[in-house]
């Protein structure tokens, strides 16, 4: 079957579904009292001086804030679509796009590296406890799933940097060892900022790592105990091979699914869990811009989540036809 009416309608799809999301969000952003020249007014009264309103009429001119909500939605959406210009930050005082480029590095390497932890152990572990049901190694995984489902992110973060500074003294905050902040990008850093990426890769995949264990340990258990693998261990098919080849393919659809569903909060690097291990990631200047009611660039972060998500959806979709032929044949032509 051809794939691209299936990755045309999903991509239309997504187009929409971000054009809402955009528009959702910028209201949302709007309806909080006062804008952001309020909040740059309190600065200089803390320091005991006083912008008069003039002054402040002039600022809200100059960035548009004087004008209608949807005004300054097209005005803002409008520049993205056909120029790539995501506007202009009223509390950092720079261009948006360098803003965010500074950071959607650091906060994709993370996720990716999260996502691949958590199916890197998910996986093994699920398949394991549900062939092996009510075992000892099956009783401990779910001890330890619910467990890792119970403990908040950020609590478990604060316990690892406690537990690696006082017994190995190891600093795990941040993404890079001091000397590399700064340093141009080579072979060394690279792997100083994957031996940095451990800890919140850790923190951030240990709930998803457990939710994506149970949905498989339940999914396949349904399907052990379905006919077909009952006939087919009565063929004599090697225990492994059996499950691997068909059971296994059909329980892993719903982890596959989830997997877009996984994406926003992997990528907005859990906000508390980022200011806790001081993640240069996205997800603690999404928070700044809000309490700052930066409103471009709040409403570009979650545009730019919403993108990278429906793109997420998008791939999750693309395995599972890959995956499960059922999938190919009711999308294809004649299914």
């Amino acid at each position: 079957m051809s794939m691209l009416p299936f990755i045309v309608m999903r991509t239309i799809l997504g187009a929409f579904t971000l054009a809402i999301i955009s528009f959702l969000t910028f209201v949302i952003i709007q309806l909080p009292e006062g804008d952001y020249v309020d909040q740059y007014i309190l600065m200089p009264r803390m320091e005991g001086d006083e912008l008069s309103q003039e002054q402040a009429d002039a600022i809200r001119d100059y960035y548009g804030l004087n004008r209608p909500m949807l005004v300054q939605y097209w005005f803002w959406i409008s520049r993205i679509i056909f120029h790539l210009d995501f506007g202009y930050s009223f509390a950092r005082q720079r261009t948006i796009k360098d803003l965010l480029a500074d950071r959607l590095q650091f906060t994709v390497a993370l996720s990716a590296f999260t996502a691949l932890l958590i199916w890197a152990f998910s996986l093994p572990v699920g398949i394991y406890s549900a062939v092996r049901q009510h075992s000892f190694g099956d009783y401990a995984f779910t001890f330890l799933g619910f467990t890792g489902l119970a403990v908040p992110d950020f609590l478990l973060g604060l316990v690892m940097m406690y537990v690696f500074f006082a017994y190995f003294g190891w600093s795990v905050g941040g993404l890079f060892s001091g000397e590399y902040v700064n340093a141009p990008w080579s072979v060394a850093k690279v792997i100083d900022m994957l031996q940095h990426l451990i800890v919140p890769g850790v923190v951030l995949g240990t709930a998803g790592t457990a939710g994506q264990i149970r949905v498989l340990r339940n999914n396949l258990l349904d399907e052990l105990s379905k006919p077909y693998v009952v006939t087919a261990r009565a063929k004599g098919i090697a225990a492994w091979k059996l499950v691997v080849k068909y059971p296994v393919r059909v329980a892993i659809n719903p982890v596959i699914s989830g997997f877009g569903g996984m994406l926003p909060g992997l990528l907005g690097g859990s906000i508390i869990v980022s200011v806790v291990l001081s993640l240069p990631t996205l997800g603690p200047l999404m928070l700044n811009s809000l309490m700052q009611q930066d409103m471009y660039l709040a409403g570009s972060i979650f545009l730019l989540l919403a993108a990278l998500s429906i793109v997420g959806v998008l791939i999750s979709d693309l395995m599972l036809v890959v995956v499960d032929p059922r999938i190919r044949l009711m999308n294809s032509p004649t299914g």
